[in-house]
């Protein structure tokens, strides 16, 4: 049973929408309760006592923002945003299909490719924003030696002709590669969950979950990952 179908069918859309709403009403609603927990006095500085949201979430950005300096660089701070934003949405996602009558977006093949088509078009347009034209030039291969006229030097690139198509569908393939990946491994890991639930609906299935929570963060967080890996790049000088 899932719940935004039926919710859906009222509302006369596809139940990815509502589930998707309803994981975003859960990321702002978080999002309030750190601004709250964080706008009296000292509490910026102070963290909260015990297990709280807003403690899960500084831990879990902090962790992020050190893996986003080492993987983007030094201008990690400006591509953070759509960076935290699709490994939020993606964990929330996910973990909402271990809860029995919900059913995440992850889970449609639909969300898992539009999340992967934003990625490749966030890191081509940082790469076209750093670079220009000469972004192209990673497609091109390396440069085997400089050619110098007039005064200007100029990278000749001979392996261009070989070069240029497979990076243009070994970069398209990433699309694929991105959204496959999490709807795969998200399908599984509900699907063993519901068996195991059909079958013994005590203590075994509770282990399963356990490990579907490990691998929804874990999606999430390889997701993110990629993406961060793919902005490096493309902020890199080609050679």
């Amino acid at each position: 049973m899932n719940v935004f179908e039926s919710l859906a069918h009222q509302l006369h859309t596809e139940w990815i929408f509502v589930s998707a709403l309803f994981a975003a009403g859960v990321l702002i609603l978080a999002g309030v309760s750190v601004k709250r927990a964080v706008a009296g006095e000292n509490a910026g500085v102070l963290p909260d006592e015990g297990v709280t949201v807003r403690n899960v979430i500084e831990v879990i950005i902090q962790a992020l923002g050190d893996l986003g300096e080492t993987t983007i660089g030094d201008e990690w701070r400006r591509y953070f945003p759509i960076v935290g934003t699709i490994f939020f949405f993606v964990l929330v996602s996910n973990v909402m299909s271990l809860v029995p009558g919900l059913l995440g977006s992850t889970s449609d093949a639909n969300v898992t490719f539009a999340w992967a088509i934003i990625s490749f078009v966030v890191y081509n347009f940082v790469g076209i924003k750093q670079h220009g034209w000469k972004y192209i030039y990673q497609f091109m291969g390396p440069a085997l030696w400089t050619l110098e006229l007039g005064g200007k030097h100029y990278h000749v690139r001979v392996l261009t002709p070989f070069f240029l198509p497979l990076e243009i569908v070994l970069h398209g393939a990433r699309i694929l590669t991105l959204g496959i990946r999490l709807l795969a491994n998200m399908f599984a890991d509900h699907k063993v969950v519901v068996i195991w639930l059909s079958l013994v609906p005590i203590i075994i299935p509770a282990i399963f979950m356990g490990l579907g929570l490990l691998v929804s963060f874990l999606q999430a967080f390889v997701f993110a990952l990629l993406t961060m890996i793919y902005i490096g790049q493309a902020l890199e000088e080609p050679h």
